[in-house]
Formats: structure tokens, C-alpha cells, sequence
């Protein structure tokens, strides 16, 4: 896949969310993370961070003849020019974290801005770093007819020793970033496939 990444003459564009919205959020740091690599190590990728903490909750009343509030149609405008889009998805009691469901949920109103876009996920937390949020995410991304990559799947255990980020949220663990890049270049190899590209 690594020969793909250079040969490819072709940029995708990678929308990513965070659910977390507290900025040492580690899952914001794998975000962060990526988008380092996308300058560098992972030729062809151009992720740009999508800060969803603006959007109010969804609320049909706030639909006014088609349209969305402002800032909710500015969010649904850059999910639409993505190729693809990269979640960070942390784990509240065993799902998705509220603020990434509703964001999702804004960007499902019609028309359905998620539909066909190839998709990647990555989580940290404690105990299965994130996993559980990861396969309620795969679920919701049934209807919303996304498309995720299978392989590699990224859950990283936050806390446990080697520290895997600093006190900033930022990844500082080699191993995590080399995993995170695998991810990246499945997710572009992914995309340019459903493109017709390869």
C-alpha cells in the first residue's frame, strides 16, 4: 500500500470529527496525529479537522424552509467536499459520544451528506480503547451508507505503560503512529478504489 500512497497523483481530501470535544481529548490527538502524517509519511492525503463542538443539538424546529443554520450548513458543506472521512470516536458508556451522534445526525438530514463516502476509524480510551463506540459507529454507518474500511482497525489503550501521549493530547508513541499511518494509507487505497482510480 505504501507504493500506492506514491504513486497516486491523485489528493484526497479527508474530512475529520473528534466526538471529543475537550481539546487534550487523546482521540483529538490521533486527529492531530494523522494530520501530521498526511504532510509527510503518507503522500496524497489532505486531512483537514472538522470542529463539530459549534453545532446546536439537533433540532428539526431550527430547518427553516430547506435550509439549516449557519453553522450547521458550513459543517455539512465540508463533509460534502471530502473524498472520505477519518472519525475519532471515543467511548461514553459503551457508544458513541453524544456530541459525534449529533454532528452525524445533522449531516444525515436530507439530503444525506455521509452517502457513498469511504470512511476509517480510530479510538483511545481505557480497557478496549474505544472499541465498542467503533462497532456502534460501523452500525449507524449502515443506514448512512458510508463505507468503512475493515482492515487495519485501530483501538489504542490510552493508559497503558508506554505513555502513548503526552500531556498535551498529542500521540508521542511510535508504534500508535505507525499503526495510525497503516489507517490512512488503507483509507486513501480505499477511497481511490471506489473512486475508479486503481
Amino acid at each position: 500500500m505504501a507504493a500506492m500512497a506514491g504513486a497516486s497523483s491523485s489528493v484526497i481530501k479527508v474530512a475529520a470529527l473528534s466526538g471529543s470535544l475537550r481539546k487534550g481529548s487523546y482521540n483529538r490527538g490521533l486527529i492531530r496525529s494523522a494530520i501530521e502524517l498526511s504532510k509527510g509519511a503518507v503522500e496524497g492525503i489532505q486531512i483537514e479537522y472538522v470542529d463539530i463542538s459549534p453545532l446546536p443539538f439537533l433540532n428539526t424546529d431550527l430547518e427553516k424552509n430547506g435550509t439549516y443554520p449557519p453553522e450547521v450548513e458550513a459543517f455539512r458543506q465540508k463533509i460534502l467536499a471530502a473524498d472520505s472521512i477519518l472519525f475519532g470516536s471515543p467511548e461514553y458508556n459503551y457508544s458513541v459520544a453524544g456530541p459525534l451522534k449529533n454532528a452525524i445526525d445533522w449531516a444525515s438530514r436530507p439530503p444525506n451528506v455521509w452517502a457513498g463516502k469511504p470512511a476509517a476509524i480510530v479510538s483511545a480510551g481505557g480497557g478496549f480503547g474505544g472499541g465498542r463506540s467503533q462497532y456502534h459507529l460501523r452500525q449507524i454507518g449502515v443506514f448512512l451508507d458510508l463505507h468503512f474500511i475493515n482492515k487495519p482497525e485501530f483501538f489504542l489503550n490510552a493508559f497503558q505503560p508506554p505513555a502513548k501521549f503526552n500531556s498535551d493530547g498529542d500521540l508521542i508513541d511510535e508504534d500508535a503512529k505507525n499503526k495510525l499511518k497503516e489507517v490512512l494509507l488503507s483509507l486513501q487505497a480505499f477511497t481511490l478504489r471506489l473512486q475508479g482510480k486503481n
